[in-house]
């Protein structure tokens, strides 16, 4: 059985550092990936960043960066080009989205501020082909991403490691001993 530290290995004055450090880094980083991910594909770049907007709003999570959806999403970009109908429903449902954004909000679904009010969009929409796919796909797609399993406390595939009997199956840090 694995024995949990509870205690930080960082001190505030660590975190104090790095976040003085990282945050004007991670703001010029951001202003540069936020327009060039989306340029040259089947898909439009309007129509791969409302549907990075749908994707957050769909499996919403704060503590991941936006380039995690942007790799789930990206894949659509090969997929659109190698099949017409796949570019044709991603293309009109985002047009859906944006013109029920527009008829409710006065702007496009991307520029709504408020999750709340996306998230009816969402909603109104929830039965159509166009969002089963986008679910569908998104669900493999951002989960799947190796980088992402250490922040959702997955560890990875333990059957090369003895399987999850011998690897914490029985671990239980946060019960009282007896």
């Amino acid at each position: 059985m694995r024995e949990v530290d509870p205690r930080s290995r960082y001190s505030r004055r660590f975190v104090l550092k790095a976040a003085a450090v990282s945050v004007p880094v991670a703001a010029v980083a951001g202003t540069a990936i936020s327009e060039a991910w989306a340029e040259g594909g089947a898909l439009q770049p309007a129509t791969l960043k409302t549907l990075v907007k749908a994707a957050r709003d769909i499996y919403p999570h704060d503590f991941l960066a936006d380039t995690y959806y942007i790799a789930a999403v990206t894949p659509w970009n090969e997929k659109a080009a190698a099949d017409p109908a796949v570019k044709a429903l991603l293309e009109d449902g985002v047009k859906r989205l944006d013109a029920a954004a527009q008829a409710a909000h006065g702007k496009p679904y991307a520029q709504v501020a408020w999750e709340a009010d996306r998230v009816v969009l969402l909603r109104g929409i929830e039965d159509t082909p166009f969002f089963r796919k986008l679910r569908g796909d998104l669900v493999v797609a951002l989960y799947n991403q190796k980088e992402l399993w250490p922040k959702f406390g997955y560890e990875g595939a333990s059957a090369e490691k003895g399987g999850y009997i011998h690897r914490g199956f029985d671990d239980i840090d946060w019960l009282p001993k007896a």
